[in-house]
Parts: structure tokens; C-alpha cells; sequence
């Protein structure tokens, strides 16, 4: 059997995330539906990750294993021709029989766009989150410093989640303007479930003035009611995985 790598890019709109559910395939399904046309072959394919309903991927990485002697460079073209205008394989590569795209992952990074004015933009209005409201961005980005470092973020979970263990590390934290525009990325060895979109509910918060705490009462107080509201799905990104 020959272990496959490849990084996807997706426009999350039309979908129930990357797992399929019931009624919808997901983002995991469409592509292991184009592999069997392929290959003829019945695979699972692993994500490094379940990005949910709405959420989309620049660099999200998968694995599956085949039995095809296609040549790895023709993956990508060959995937994409059975593959929704809204899903793109953008590299494949042959690994290591042990490698597996969640367990074998480092770190992530991921990326949320934030509108930030009283006029809707029709060009980005299904890949940021309008906010209305002025937004002090000096004091976001005194907030974000103190995210950087290893914390308990249980108060940055929904509820839902089976996860014990809710210490992760951010390793780096970026908030730049450009306009209207203002794009939230964070760099961590794991989130838990809505962390990153509680995280930039948290700082649009703060910005608008909603929330008077500073964020390291709130990371220490670990209380979900103590942070912001969650951030809607649209405006995020899963950017890279590193391994």
C-alpha cells in the first residue's frame, strides 16, 4: 500500500465541515468519493483535523493509502477533474508508511478575517466577520500578547467537547490592519474545539470596549462565561499545518 499526502484547499460555504454527516458528505467525503473514481478504490482518508460547518482551508493537510500505481504527480490534476469547483488538492506527495496527517501534526496555524465597518463589502462577505462596532486595535494586540506561552484554555472551549486535557501552547500570535480590513492568526501545537473563534470573539470584545478584564484574568479565571462570544465559522482558516 502506497501512503499519500496531500494538502486541500476549500471554500467551506456549501458544507457541514470536513467530516460527512448524514445528510451531506463533507469536504473528507467529496474527496474520497473522486479517489474510488480514480483508483477504484474504497479508502478513509485522515484530516489533520475537523474544521466545521462554514469553516475554510488553505493548507489542510490529508492522508489515505492505495493500492494504484498512479504516478503521485498526476494526483492533484486527476482528483480535482471529479472534485466541486469549491474543493482543490494543491500538492500530493508519496510518505512514509507511519505518517498520519492528525497524529503526526506539530502545530497549526489559523487565520480570521474581521471586517470592520458599518458597510457590508459584497466581495468579502462570506470569508469575514462584519463588525460594525469601532474596534481599539491597539488594545487587541496588547491582549494577544498575553495568549502567547502554554495555558489552560478551558475557558476558551464550547461546550461539547470531550477533551480533558485543555493545556495548549500558542506559540506566536499576529493582528495586522490593512484598511477595513483586520486578519487575526494564531500559531499553536493544538486548539481545542472553537478555541480560535472564541479567542477572536474574545479580542473583538475587548476591542469594542464590551469586555473590561484584561485577557490573562480571563485565561486564569479559566470560565468560559468570562470570555467573549464565538466568532462565526466563515471568517476562518486553517492555514498550515507544520509537522
Amino acid at each position: 500500500m502506497r501512503n499519500i499526502k496531500i494538502i486541500v484547499q476549500y471554500n467551506g460555504a456549501n458544507y457541514c465541515g470536513w467530516q460527512e454527516q448524514p445528510d451531506s458528505l463533507g469536504i473528507q467525503g467529496n474527496i474520497e468519493y473522486a479517489i474510488k473514481e480514480i483508483t477504484k478504490e474504497k479508502v478513509k482518508i485522515n484530516g489533520s483535523g475537523r474544521t466545521d460547518a462554514g469553516v475554510h482551508a488553505i493548507g489542510q493537510v490529508a492522508n489515505f493509502k492505495i493500492e494504484s500505481k498512479i504516478d503521485v504527480s498526476r494526483i492533484p490534476d486527476a482528483l480535482n477533474s471529479k472534485l466541486p469547483k469549491d474543493i482543490s488538492i494543491i500538492d500530493a506527495e508519496e510518505v512514509d508508511e507511519d505518517f498520519h496527517a492528525r497524529y503526526s501534526a506539530k502545530g497549526k496555524v489559523y487565520r480570521y478575517l474581521v471586517y470592520n465597518s458599518r458597510y457590508r463589502n459584497p466581495i468579502l462577505k462570506d470569508i469575514s466577520y462584519q463588525v460594525k462596532y469601532d474596534l481599539d486595535f491597539d488594545k487587541m494586540k496588547k491582549a494577544a500578547e498575553s495568549l502567547v506561552g502554554t495555558h489552560d484554555f478551558c475557558g476558551f472551549m464550547s461546550s461539547g467537547s470531550s477533551i480533558k486535557d485543555t493545556v495548549r501552547t500558542i506559540r506566536n500570535v499576529k493582528i495586522e490592519k490593512e484598511g477595513d480590513l483586520i486578519v487575526f492568526e494564531f500559531e499553536g501545537n493544538g486548539f481545542l474545539y472553537n478555541m480560535v473563534r472564541i479567542i477572536s470573539g474574545t479580542l473583538i470584545d475587548i476591542g469594542r470596549g464590551k469586555i473590561e478584564e484584561n485577557m490573562e484574568e480571563i485565561i486564569k479565571s479559566k470560565n468560559r462565561s468570562n470570555a467573549g462570544h464565538t466568532a462565526p465559522g466563515h471568517a476562518l482558516f486553517l492555514k498550515k499545518v507544520f509537522y
